[in-house]
């Protein structure tokens, strides 16, 4: 039997090179015999550039940018040159991520976290690239791109001639129940209180009004918007990277798919990775399955999405505390158990 295994990363626990393996080594001590093919991905947020790296190899750029919370972080872009085009892929989360604001000052930071090292990523890849990629997703950030226009703005950046692409990770508009503030604010740290104010600041920015109804506008707290006011195209991150690794051609040998993130919720349903690949598999009539550490999702809503069925990491070791304390060591056990079942 030949088994794809094509996971996003888990939360802050594993990325998808390291949940790839935990699912391959649980896979291989519970079926020796299958050929288990390895292909991590990611769908425009944290572990982008690594993923694109590991795909088409690139000169990999460091620069010191501004971090969330104003104080400098290292960051990292990706230069690719393929068809004499270059290429910058840029990973939001690693100016702005919110595993870069620890816990006790999100209740602050919701309001104040800024795009502002994006902004600088962009200026820096401007200088010799005729695409610029800005991958969207884990941000701890809701200021509608300011800090990142503010950036371009005083570094007197012209993208006249360039191609700029924001890959995004989930289809949600700028504004309303399902906007940036509503949606993603809490987990940000926001209280009520400060995601009306977020959602206020945001409907008050001029230059985000035109494209505020868009999909994917509110991706990453509203960069997302910033980018389509400079005339962005918003592309699907986790359709980008399936191009781009060659999953599809993985995809024609698997006899089985296995995928997996960190929750599999109501967002993954939006855009994010699981569902692309289970779509993927779909177009093939190949069974795809989903590893997570959470699942939170209805068999019916689950199967609408193409996933035949979900596997949760903290139910199958016994808690979310016993998961995370040794994730890969959890990943490995769930992995094991789900290959008894689906191993031919």
């Amino acid at each position: 039997m030949r088994v794809l295994i094509a996971p996003d990363c888990f939360g802050g626990t594993l990325t998808a090179r390291e949940a790839a393996d935990a699912i391959a080594t649980g896979w291989h001590e519970a079926e020796p015999d299958d050929v288990v093919v390895q292909r991590p991905l990611a769908d425009g947020g944290p572990g982008f550039v690594d993923v694109l790296y590991a795909a088409l190899d690139g000169d990999v750029h460091h620069l010191t940018v501004t971090g969330p919370l104003g104080t400098p972080v290292e960051a990292r872009w990706l230069q690719h040159t393929a068809g004499g085009r270059r290429t910058a892929y840029i990973e939001s989360a690693e100016a702005c991520g919110l595993h870069l604001i620890p816990a006790e000052l999100r209740p602050e930071s919701c309001e104040t976290a800024t795009t502002r090292g994006v902004g600088e990523l962009i200026a820096a890849a401007a200088v010799d690239n005729d695409v610029i990629v800005v991958g969207l997703g884990g941000s701890g950030t809701t200021d509608g791109g300011a800090g990142l226009l503010a950036a371009l703005t005083d570094a007197g950046v012209d993208l006249t001639g360039t191609s700029l692409v924001a890959a995004s990770d989930v289809e949600n508009p700028l504004l309303g129940p399902h906007g940036a503030a509503r949606t993603f604010g809490p987990q940000k740290g926001a209280s009520p209180d400060a995601v009306e104010r977020l959602e206020a600041t945001l409907a008050a920015m001029d230059a985000l009004k035109p494209v505020s109804d868009m999909p994917g506008a509110g991706a990453a707290g509203g960069l997302g918007a910033a980018l389509l006011s400079l005339g962005a195209t918003m592309s699907s991150g986790a359709g980008l990277v399936r191009e781009l690794t060659g999953l599809d051609a993985a995809l024609d040998d698997a006899d089985l798919v296995v995928t997996g993130e960190g929750s599999f919720d109501w967002q993954s349903l939006r855009g994010k990775l699981v569902t692309a690949v289970a779509a993927a598999a779909a177009d093939r009539a190949i069974p795809c399955i989903a590893l997570a550490g959470q699942v939170s999702v209805g068999r019916r809503e689950m199967a609408a999405a193409g996933v035949q069925d979900a596997y949760s990491v903290s139910e199958h070791v016994g808690s979310v505390q016993k998961s995370i304390a040794d994730a890969r060591k959890s990943l490995i056990a769930t992995a094991r158990h789900v290959a008894r079942q689906w191993s031919r």
